[in-house]
C-alpha cells in the first residue's frame, strides 16, 4: 500500500514551544519537570509536574478564541498552526472533503470545566460560560482545529489514555491511504488543576516521591505532565512530487488489549509490537532506537522490559524514555514520541533518559542515560500503553534519498 509521509511537525512540551527548541532540550537532557505553579499543590502527595512554561495564548492564537478554550485546546490550535507552517502546505489549494484531523486526548479540558463549576456552585448559573457546552469535552481539539483550517474531511477523536496518541496518528494514516490528501493528526493533554490531579492520584500510579524513574529499581510511579504534537501527514509520494520535504513515513501499526487481571492470561505489549513490524515489513535488527511507553510503576516496567527482551533478545536494542523529562503526557506522549523517534533517525541520536541511573539488571534493557548515543537503523519503534489494558506500538521510518538522515557529533549537541 501507498506510503504516508510526516510532511510538519508542531510541539508544545514542557521542555520547548515548537519543534527546535524541544529537541534540543531533549538531547542535552534538560528536565521539564518541577513543583507545579499553576495552583499551591501543597496539600497533594504528589506536587511535582511537567508543566509548560512560556505559553501565552494570545501570542499564538485570535483573541476571540482564548475564552472558549481549555490550555488543552490553545495547545492544539498553536501546535497545529505550527505543524502546516512546518510542512509548507497550503491547506487553501487543498478541497475541503480532502483535509481532515483526528486527534486524541485522554481527559478533555479540566482546567475550563473546574473554574465553570466553580462560578455554577460558588455564584450562580447565569456566571457559567456558554463555551462550557463543549470547551470540556475530550473531542473539542478535532472540533477547534477543524474549523479553524477548514477541515471537512475525515475527522475523529481517541479516548484511549497514552495509547490514543498513537491511535489517532493510526487511524490517520488509515485515512491517507484511502486518498485523503492531507491529515492532522496527533495528541494533546493538560489537566494540571487541582480537579485535574485528584482524579490523576485516583488512579493510583501517580509517584508520591515526586520522582519519575522508569525502569528505575526506585521506580515508585510517574509524574503527569501536560503537552503534546499535532503532525501533518500527507502520501509520501505526493509530498515528494510538490518538492517538499519529509521527515520520514508512518510504517506500521499494532494494537491489543490486555486480559483482566487474574485472569491467569498473558498480557499483549508483545503481539501489538509483532503486529507493527509486520505491517512495516520491518525486521527487528532494522530498529535503531525503541521509545518505551515509561508506566514508571514496578510491575508495569517489568512487564515492557520483558516483552522487548523477549523479541528484541536480552538488551537487544537501545531503548529511551524521553518523557522521564516531561512527566506522562497521556494522550500527548505517543504522537510526541513520534516526532522524537523521527528526529533521532534523522540525527542518528537517541536522546536519554533522564534522572534514570539504577536499572535492575534482571529487566535485560539497553537504556539510554546519561547524554544522546548513536544509533543505527532505518526504523524506531514507537511504544504506548493506556490505562484499563490498552496497547500500541507504531514503527516510523526515515526518508531515503535526499532527506536521508543528518548524523550530527554526539559531543555537538551534548554541550
Amino acid at each position: 500500500m501507498s506510503a504516508v509521509a510526516v510532511t510538519g511537525m508542531g510541539v508544545v512540551a514542557p521542555t520547548g514551544l515548537g519543534l527546535d527548541a524541544y529537541w534540543a532540550a531533549t538531547l542535552r537532557g534538560d528536565d521539564g519537570t518541577r513543583r507545579i505553579r499553576a495552583f499551591d499543590p501543597s496539600r497533594y502527595p504528589t506536587r511535582r509536574a511537567g508543566e509548560v512554561a512560556g505559553f501565552e495564548a494570545g501570542d499564538h492564537l485570535p483573541g476571540r478564541l482564548v475564552p472558549q478554550t481549555d490550555r488543552m485546546t490553545q495547545f492544539a490550535l498553536a501546535a497545529a498552526d505550527w505543524a502546516i507552517a512546518d510542512a509548507g502546505v497550503d491547506l487553501d489549494s487543498v478541497p475541503p472533503l480532502e483535509r481532515g484531523v483526528i486527534t486524541a486526548s485522554a481527559s478533555g479540558g479540566f482546567g475550563f470545566g473546574q473554574r465553570e463549576l466553580q462560578h455554577l456552585w460558588g455564584e450562580s448559573p447565569k456566571k457559567v460560560s456558554a463555551y462550557m457546552s463543549f470547551a470540556w469535552f475530550y473531542a473539542v481539539n478535532t472540533g477547534q482545529i477543524s474549523i479553524r483550517h477548514g477541515l471537512s474531511g475525515p475527522t475523529g477523536v481517541f479516548v484511549s489514555e497514552q495509547a490514543g496518541g498513537l491511535e489517532a496518528v493510526a487511524h490517520a494514516r488509515r485515512q491517507v491511504r484511502a486518498g485523503t490528501r492531507v491529515m492532522l493528526t496527533g495528541g494533546m493533554d493538560s489537566s494540571l488543576c487541582p480537579y485535574g490531579l485528584a482524579a490523576q492520584l485516583a488512579g493510583g500510579r501517580l509517584s508520591p516521591d515526586d520522582a519519575y524513574l522508569p525502569f528505575d529499581s526506585r521506580a515508585t510511579g510517574h509524574l503527569p505532565g501536560e503537552g503534546g504534537a499535532i503532525l501533518v501527514l500527507e502520501g509520501a509520494e505526493r509530498a515528494r512530487e510538490s518538492g517538499r520535504r519529509s521527515y520520514g513515513e508512518i510504517a506500521g501499526f499494532g494494537s491489543t488489549f490486555d486480559p483482566r487481571p487474574g485472569s491467569g492470561r498473558p498480557p499483549t505489549l508483545r503481539r501489538a509490537i509483532e503486529q507493527a513490524l509486520a505491517d512495516a515489513g520491518t525486521e527487528p535488527d532494522e530498529i535503531a532506537v525503541v521509545l518505551a511507553e515509561d508506566a514508571g510503576v514496578p510491575d508495569q516496567d517489568a512487564a515492557e522490559a520483558a516483552a522487548l527482551a523477549e523479541f528484541f533478545g536480552v538488551r537487544g536494542v537501545p531503548v529511551t524514555v524521553p518523557k522521564t523529562a516531561t512527566g506522562r503526557l497521556y494522550s500527548g506522549a505517543g504522537s510526541l514520541d513520534v516526532v522524537t523517534a523521527l528526529l533521532a533517525l534523522r540525527d542518528g541520536l537517541a536522546p536519554p533518559t533522564v534522572n534514570v541511573t539504577q536499572v535492575p539488571d534482571a529487566y535485560g534493557l539497553d537504556l539510554v542515560v546519561g547524554r544522546p548515543r548513536p544509533v543505527s537503523g532505518t526504523a524506531a519503534l514507537v511504544l504506548a500503553r493506556g490505562f484499563n489494558g490498552f496497547n500500541s506500538a507504531m514503527v516510523v521510518r526515515a526518508p531515503g534519498g535526499a532527506g536521508a538522515p543528518v548524523r550530527l557529533p554526539v559531543d555537538e549537541v551534548a554541550a
